[in-house]
């Protein structure tokens, strides 16, 4: 089957699929069906409610919130199986799940030619003479010494810096004294923090630059379409490579690749007990900062939207999937030109539960922009980049510098699968007719 006839015969299985969810709920459940719907409504936002509070307050109180927010949904359950109808809310359920799933499968292959690395103006690319590679033997629980990176590297012709765990060293300062000796391209194998270091080097040098993700969750090697399974498969880039332009963003003059985090989770990680109890820092530290009794309160303006106090900003090299739950995961590009911007304020129960909306929640904003300010009173604030906690001096002023870093990639490598769009039923319902008029003689039907 094609990519051009997957897309009317997936839709078709999403709406098949929608429709029978809502005939099982009022065949077997009839006019309770509603009932049902609400209580299963009730009962999600009674848990998220239970949520709020239980990161919001310490004690007794939270032990009870917490109880609350495991009690709601398993009550719901259990009203479910005492009316007979478990069974159906189930299945229908799970065919909802399908048909969502399938709807947004069906528009992802609409818009799927074209799309992923190959599409944004990638080159064939002679190799390297005078490659140079930064290693960190720290990251990912020490990945590049498992898997023999360094050995590998040099046997390709590259120079290779092993970094010093016990001896701190400037990594950009190492990074631009091999271009003035004559390296013609960087790379790092680390995490995203070693990354955007020498990825700043790198743009500044007009050099390119290799990604080998030897860290323990490597975004960028994500969004780049790279195998973090495997990373002495990124090694191809210095022998069969291609190179594309990519966005850097900055906070300051310092570079990031993924995010600055700002607010919340900038003030936790930046606890010295952070490292060795993440939960138990997370939760004694959150409920002064979510109810702003500690920590800034932040002003962010992105273009001409102003966002006052909110708990938590997330600043992104290009914005984050809108399909994802929290619009968090993955980007389907990086070359876009604008920043993403994700910022979250919750004051209540009932704006935690109404967080239920996606990105239509009223305590969620999503934009984009190509400069971000975000001021407090405070002098000094914590912001997380690229997951690296620092202390950044007040106002702090975030932009884009588009196509900024040559990214040297192997040829051949996984890639960015397709984005799958919002659900849009009207879109859905559009590529199964065409099916529909196509089989029976009228010709493809044109959605403009």
């Amino acid at each position: 089957m094609t990519m051009t006839s997957a897309a009317p015969w997936t839709a078709r299985l999403a709406l098949v699929a929608g429709a029978t969810a809502v005939v099982i709920l009022l065949l077997f459940a009839g006019a309770r069906s509603v009932v049902l719907v609400a209580v299963g409504a009730s009962g999600t936002a009674v848990a998220l409610a239970g949520v709020w509070w239980t990161l919001v307050h310490r004690g007794p109180a939270r032990v009870l919130a917490a109880v609350l927010a495991v009690a709601a949904p398993v009550a719901v359950l259990v009203l479910y199986a005492l009316a007979g109808l478990l069974w159906v809310v189930l299945v229908s359920l799970a065919l909802w799940t399908l048909a969502v799933a399938s709807g947004r499968f069906a528009l992802a292959f609409a818009l799927a030619e074209g799309t992923g690395p190959r599409s944004r103006g990638e080159r064939r690319v002679g190799p390297p003479e005078r490659p140079f590679l930064i290693m960190n033997p720290r990251s990912g629980g020490g990945k590049a010494g498992r898997l023999g990176l360094p050995g590998k590297a040099e046997a390709l012709g590259a120079r290779v810096a092993v970094l010093d765990p016990d001896r701190p060293v400037d990594v950009a300062g190492l990074a631009r004294r091999a271009v003035e000796e004559g390296a013609d391209l960087l790379g790092v194998a680390g995490g995203d923090g070693t990354q955007a270091l020498v990825a700043g080097v790198a743009a500044e040098r007009g050099v390119p630059f290799v990604v080998i993700p030897a860290g323990t969750r490597n975004h960028f090697a994500l969004d780049l379409g790279l195998d973090r399974d495997d990373p002495s498969a990124c090694l191809d880039a210095l022998t069969d490579g291609v190179e594309l332009r990519v966005d850097l963003g900055f906070i300051g003059e310092r570079v990031f690749v993924n995010n600055a985090s700002f607010g919340a989770y900038a003030a936790v990680v930046q606890s010295p007990a952070y490292r060795d109890d993440k939960v138990r820092t997370t939760l004694e530290l959150l409920p002064e900062l979510l109810t702003h009794e500690t920590g800034p309160d932040l002003v962010v303006r992105a273009g001409e939207l102003v966002m006052d106090r909110p708990q938590a900003v997330l600043v992104s090299n290009n914005p984050y999937r809108t399909g994802d739950p929290a619009g968090l995961g993955r980007r389907s590009r990086l070359d876009s030109g604008v920043l993403g911007v994700l910022a979250v304020t919750v004051d209540s129960a009932a704006q935690a539960a109404g967080l239920l909306r996606g990105r239509n929640a009223p305590g969620l904003v999503s934009a984009t922009a190509g400069d971000v300010v975000v001021d407090t009173q405070e002098p000094a604030v914590p912001v997380g980049v690229d997951g690296e906690p620092l202390t950044l001096r007040t106002p702090l002023h975030c932009h884009i510098a588009p196509g900024a870093l040559r990214v040297r990639v192997p040829r051949h490598r996984p890639g960015v699968p397709a984005d799958r769009p919002a659900m849009d039923w009207r879109g859905v319902r559009r590529l199964a007719l065409t099916t529909v008029r196509t089989a029976a003689g009228h010709g493809p039907r044109r959605s403009h």
